[in-house]
């Protein structure tokens, strides 16, 4: 699966999904775009899942026929609590599947 972190998603977490290739928005060249264009350019790039901290996301997009999966880090991106969440957070990559939307909270405490 190709993964796209957004500029808010903790980039330890791509040792967790490993089989998984990983990139980000701003090695892209793409953290400047609003959402629908990344949204847009992502899929057109074939990217499987966008892996994101923005929660506004669902609210702000028409999800509906799109083809590259969200997950959403909810709480905390704090390195120290989100590590505790990495199996969490990969099972909910691994499980993702075209048009999904899964969100993973990560506590702050």
């Amino acid at each position: 699966m190709l993964i796209l972190f957004d500029h808010g998603t903790p980039k330890g977490l791509a040792s967790a999904l490993s089989g998984h290739t990983v990139t980000t928005a701003q090695a892209k060249g793409w953290d400047t775009l609003g959402n629908g264009d990344l949204l847009n350019a992502a899929e057109e790039a074939a990217v499987d899942v966008l892996l994101t901290t923005d929660r506004r996301i669902r609210y702000q997009q028409n999800l509906g026929g799109r083809q590259i999966a969200l997950v959403v880090l909810t709480g905390t991106t704090k390195w120290s609590r989100v590590r505790l969440y990495v199996e969490r957070i990969a099972a909910a990559v691994n499980a993702a599947t075209p048009g999904s939307y899964t969100e993973v909270d990560v506590p702050f405490n």
